[in-house]
């Protein structure tokens, strides 16, 4: 991924000094075990761990090496072996490249869960305390993008909390599925390694042991971890297509901050835009378009092939990456979004009071008009305020048939804001589990 959408920790994880140092304790901890075994002397184990684990591995060299071996990991190993000497050849026993690579995949992977959960929750710590300072500021609810019934913004933000906790729900699952461990050789039969081996190096790594390898790891697992990322990358579109939508002119209940010096434009000097929305839902875009390789990756010949590799290369570090920086990303937006209690104000009363019409409608119903009757009547008030022609209540007021049904006084207590809002309390503890 290209540093303009990268965090320094995530990119740590995915370099080849980082990937390069997994694999050597993979193999480290495998003759572990198997010197415990008394498959290879406990002196060798031993000897590894010592040069190998000060060893500074020159990335240069093995690139250089496999050059000429066309194969990563014996590129490394033949690396390795200049580091640990003659007990080198004792490593890799009964072991095949797979062990090694998807071994440290699961590794990473699980490594980078846990970066991208640690982002949720701060994501998820923005929204809880926007959502209580607007727990009650009152703005209008959109359906099809036209006015409906009166929401509060506060609400907006604990619908976006309850679907991040989904989103850290599913991130704790994925990394369960994808933190497993295979050290069984070539076909996945165990024949020339114990089964211990692969339990040992799967409690030293905090992975579990696959249950029923090939020569890899089942993709199905991999499969619902990038599907898990795709669908936390459309969690991250919808909230950021939420404040484009706020952000608009016409509308302006809400807008990315602005920093001091910052440009909007470099030819309309007024332009606010927001530039970091439009930039999460690209981003998302990205993440989603790595999942389908993934769901491609599960149908492998017989017990292996390579086709997934080239595939896992690029989609692991860029979508794990990726989506590490858009969580960090809208953390920001959310954190300093600046919130307009006036406008919302504004916008809800731009209708005239139409918001109410349900009200009206559930009255009329209540007072004995059959519902046909009572949706017309509504209406036919109605659409001359969304013409411009008049507020809703003088002409429900004006009204001779509406009028023998609802008193003056009992059609000004159907426009009570307050009647809106009085499960707000109800919703939020449900949500975050307090009043």
């Amino acid at each position: 991924m290209i540093p303009r959408y990268s965090r320094p920790e995530m990119v740590t994880l995915w370099e080849p000094e980082t990937r390069f140092r997994i694999w050597f304790e993979i193999e480290a901890h495998a003759c572990d075990a198997l010197a415990e075994l008394g498959t290879i002397p406990k002196e060798a184990a031993q000897a590894i761990w010592e040069k190998g684990g000060k060893a500074k591995f020159d990335v240069a060299r093995i690139d250089e090496i496999e050059r000429v071996t066309k194969h990563d990991v014996i590129a490394f190993l033949t690396h390795l072996a200049e580091f640990v000497g003659p007990e080198a050849r004792f490593i890799h026993q009964g072991m095949t490249s797979s062990d090694v690579l998807d071994t440290c995949l699961a590794v990473q992977l699980s490594r980078a869960s846990d970066i991208l959960i640690t982002d949720v929750d701060a994501l998820l710590a923005a929204l809880k305390r926007r959502a209580f300072e607007h727990k009650f500021t009152p703005t209008i609810g959109r359906s099809h993008g036209i006015h409906a019934e009166p929401v509060t913004f506060g609400l907006k933000l604990a619908e976006a909390y309850a679907e991040f906790v989904r989103a850290r729900a599913r991130l704790v699952a994925a990394r369960a599925e994808i933190a497993t461990c295979a050290i069984s050789g070539a076909v996945g039969t165990f024949a020339n390694i114990d089964p211990r081996v692969e339990e040992h190096v799967a409690e030293k790594l905090g992975l579990t042991p696959e249950p029923a390898s090939t020569q890899i790891i089942p993709r199905d697992r991999h499969a619902m971890f990038f599907a898990t990322l795709g669908v936390i990358a459309s969690s991250i579109e919808r909230l950021a297509i939420e404040i484009r939508h706020l952000q608009r002119t016409e509308v302006l209940e809400a807008e990315e901050y602005f920093s001091e010096g910052q440009k909007g434009s470099s030819a309309m000097p007024h332009k606010r835009n927001p530039v970091l929305s439009e930039n999460l839902t690209g981003l998302a875009r990205l993440v989603r378009g790595m999942v389908m390789p993934a769901m491609e990756n599960v149908a492998l010949w017989h017990e292996r092939d390579i086709s997934h590799s080239s595939v896992e290369r690029m989609i692991a570090p860029d979508a794990t990456i990726t989506l590490d920086f858009a969580l960090a990303r809208l953390t920001q937006v959310i954190d300093k979004l600046l919130i307009y209690p006036a406008r919302m104000q504004k916008n809800l009363d731009a209708l005239g009071g139409l918001v109410h019409s349900q009200r009206v409608l559930l009255a009329l119903t209540q007072k004995g008009v059959s519902r046909e009757d009572a949706y017309a009547l509504v209406q036919r008030n109605a659409m001359p305020v969304w013409r411009g022609e008049g507020e809703f209540l003088p002409l429900l007021k004006q009204d001779a048939e509406v009028k023998k049904v609802l008193s003056d006084a009992e059609l000004e207590d159907l426009f009570d804001l307050g009647y809106h809002l009085k499960h707000v309390e109800t919703i939020f503890a449900r949500v975050f589990g307090t009043a």
